[in-house]
C-alpha cells in the first residue's frame, strides 16, 4: 500500500487454475484452426484433444469463435484504460499513441508483431463466423473508446465527435496489425518491422490529431 492506493491482491489458487485450463483450451483449439481452419474443427474435437469434456469448453468460451479471438475484451480495456488512467495533464490522444507504440515496442500480440500473426488473420479472413466477430470486438472496441472519451470531456455518452475520434483511433490500431501481420508473414521479422511500425503509427497519429486536435 502507498500513497492511500490498494494493491490488487493476486489471484487465488482457485482463479489460478481457472485462468490455465482457459488457456490451455484456447491453445488447443488455435492450434487446430490454424491447422485446418475454423470451420474444419468441431467444439467436441477440441474438447477431446485438450482432455475436457465440450461442457468445460463452453463454460470457458459460450461462443466457439471465442475460442480464437479470446482477446477480444482486451482491447477495450486497452483503449479505456490508457484515457482513464492517463496522467492529468495528458491529453486522451497522446495516451492512445502512447499505448499504441508500447504494444509495439512489447510486441504485444494486439500489436500484429508475433511471428504467425499473418497466418492468424488469414484464418479471419476465411472464416465468414470470425471475420464476423472480428467486426463486433472492434464496433465493442469502438463504442466503449467514444463513451470513454465523452466522459472524460464531460460530452454526452453518443457525442458525435467523440465517436469519431474513436473510430480513427479504432482504425488506426487496426491498420498497425494487419500492416505488422502483413509483413511478418511475408517473411520480415518481427524485428525488422518494430522501427517502420512505430514511426507509422506516430504518422497516423499525427494525422488524426491534426485534424480533431490533441485532445
Amino acid at each position: 500500500m502507498a500513497d492511500g492506493q490498494t494493491e490488487t491482491p493476486p489471484p487465488g489458487r482457485r482463479e489460478r487454475k481457472k485462468r490455465e485450463l482457459r488457456n490451455h483450451i484456447s491453445g488447443v483449439a488455435t492450434r487446430l484452426f490454424l491447422e485446418r481452419g475454423f470451420e474444419g474443427v468441431t467444439v467436441a474435437e477440441i474438447a477431446e484433444t485438450a482432455d475436457v469434456s465440450t461442457m468445460t469448453v463452453f463454460n470457458h468460451f459460450p461462443h466457439k469463435e471465442n475460442l480464437f479471438l479470446d482477446r477480444g475484451p482486451e482491447i477495450s480495456e486497452l483503449l479505456t484504460a490508457a484515457v482513464r488512467d492517463r496522467g492529468q495533464d495528458e491529453p486522451p490522444l497522446a495516451a492512445l499513441r502512447r499505448m499504441s507504440l508500447r504494444l509495439i515496442d512489447e510486441r504485444h500480440p494486439l500489436s500484429g508483431l508475433v511471428d504467425g500473426m499473418g497466418r492468424f488473420l488469414q484464418v479471419v479472413l476465411d472464416s465468414p463466423a470470425l471475420s464476423s466477430r472480428w467486426r463486433e470486438m472492434n464496433e465493442e472496441a469502438t463504442t466503449a473508446l467514444a463513451e470513454t472519451l465523452a466522459l472524460v470531456a464531460g460530452r454526452p455518452p453518443y457525442d458525435p465527435e467523440t465517436r469519431y475520434t474513436a473510430a480513427a483511433v479504432q482504425t488506426i490500431r487496426d491498420t498497425l496489425f494487419r500492416e505488422a501481420a502483413r509483413r511478418t508473414s511475408a517473411g520480415e521479422s518481427a524485428e525488422a518491422v518494430h522501427g517502420d511500425l512505430r514511426t507509422l503509427a506516430d504518422r497516423l497519429f499525427d494525422a488524426l490529431e491534426r485534424g480533431v486536435g490533441a485532445g
